[in-house]
């Protein structure tokens, strides 16, 4: 069940932004669900930037589309601000996933695209930081705005290593002092966040071994190189010996997706695959596990004669929410919704790849409440039934403009 903004499940205090994030709610809906039913996975989000681009531009906005044709930059700076001032810069990610929109067919807004779905509240991302915008657009207009802001719409989040890199190269984190960003999550009740100094998410990394031999007959193993047995020896061993190399305070996993190899009962093929996720909770695990299985991989592998190769595709590291930036995110809630609107989060096991702006600048990930108080229960991230209660959007405009008007 998804609730509008005619059933109203957030009663905050009569904020100075309230009202103003109020009238321009339907507004953020109605494109929220035009997104929703257009979706577009990374990197093809062209729709999805026209849209952006429009709007902002009737706003007296200025975008600028990245290199690759998708995502976008707007800088909003103060009457007389210096082109080089510092910025405070809010990012929202625009791309969906590649799965059906499994919602009943009575919703007016699911996906119309088989086979792709906003399934990760990414439209609602979009929906906050562009209502952001607008509003900023008005202060700005009144003579209102103290400081420089940048928004960034980010393509390809779901993407590895992930779209945040385009930015980064496009110039998106030049003279950025801090940035933020909020995650839908459905186990949070519209009107609150979750908030969690250092890790919030995990990294999460990709790997393919191939081994290679001259493979040979079954009767005769000790003539050739035995790669199923080899194969079998890296799935089995190595997460084990991964273990015993890292800090386990890291918590660096190795989890197999796909083992391949041979054809045929009695021939010993000439090549065999292994593919699979590597996970960290730490950044100094993340840092340090390429290194660390290459050796082991090689260590195990020629105990068989096996040619190897590994092909570690950096994936993302975790977001480490910073102290100071966290705290902010914290008393930007409180005075716009008052006390008792907070709560802590776990680290998630899943990557985001807002951790690369991370790497350039403090800042800090909220998640964003999106499960309606009626509603029990909750619908997950990443399935094709996730929705979201609209009036979140209100939520994170609010907590945004805070951050970036008082």
């Amino acid at each position: 069940m998804n609730q509008s903004a005619d059933a109203p499940s957030v009663q905050p205090p009569a904020g100075p932004f309230h009202a103003r994030v109020s009238a321009l709610l339907p507004e953020l809906i109605a494109i929220r669900r035009d997104l929703h039913m257009h979706p577009e996975l990374g990197r093809q989000e062209v729709r999805t930037t026209a849209l952006l681009v429009e709007r902002l531009e009737r706003a007296g906005l200025t975008a600028r589309v990245l290199p690759g044709g998708t995502g976008l930059i707007c800088d909003i700076l103060p009457e007389g601000a210096p082109a080089d001032a510092p910025l405070l810069a809010f990012r929202a990610d625009i791309d969906a996933l590649p799965i059906d929109d499994a919602k009943p067919e009575a919703v007016p807004y699911r996906s119309t695209v088989p086979g792709r779905a906003h399934a990760c509240g990414h439209d609602v991302h979009t929906a906050v930081v562009l209502g952001l915008a607008l509003l900023l657009a008005e202060e700005r207009a009144a003579g209102r705005l103290g400081r420089a802001v940048r928004l960034v719409f980010q393509p390809a989040e779901e993407v590895m290593p992930g779209g945040a890199l385009d930015v980064i190269a496009a110039g998106g984190m030049e003279r950025v002092e801090r940035i933020f960003a909020v995650h839908c999550d459905p186990k949070v009740e519209t009107g609150r966040i979750g908030l969690k100094v250092g890790a919030i998410t995990s990294a999460c990394d990709k790997l393919d071994i191939a081994l290679d031999g001259p493979g040979g007959h079954t009767a005769r193993p000790h003539l050739t190189t035995d790669l199923v047995m080899a194969i079998a020896k890296l799935a089995a061993e190595l997460p084990n010996a991964l273990g015993r190399r890292m800090d386990p305070r890291w918590g660096v996993s190795l989890v197999w997706g796909r083992i391949a190899g041979g054809s045929a009962a009695n021939v010993i093929p000439q090549s065999a695959e292994l593919e699979g996720t590597v996970r960290s909770l730490e950044l100094d695990g993340w840092r340090e596990a390429p290194g660390a299985i290459e050796e082991l991989v090689g260590q195990i592998a020629e105990t068989y004669r096996a040619k190897w190769v590994v092909d570690y595709h950096r994936g993302v590291p975790p977001v480490v929410n910073e102290a100071v930036s966290t705290r902010m995110l914290g008393d930007a809630m409180e005075r716009g919704f008052g006390p008792g609107r907070i709560e802590g989060t776990e680290q998630s096991l899943g990557g985001e790849d807002f951790s690369w702006y991370l790497e350039h600048a403090p800042g800090a990930l909220a998640r964003l409440g999106v499960r309606h108080p009626d509603e029990s229960g909750s619908r997950d991230l990443h399935q094709g039934t996730f929705d979201a209660d609209e009036n979140a959007i209100a939520v994170g405009v609010e907590l945004f403009a805070a951050l970036a008007l008082e």
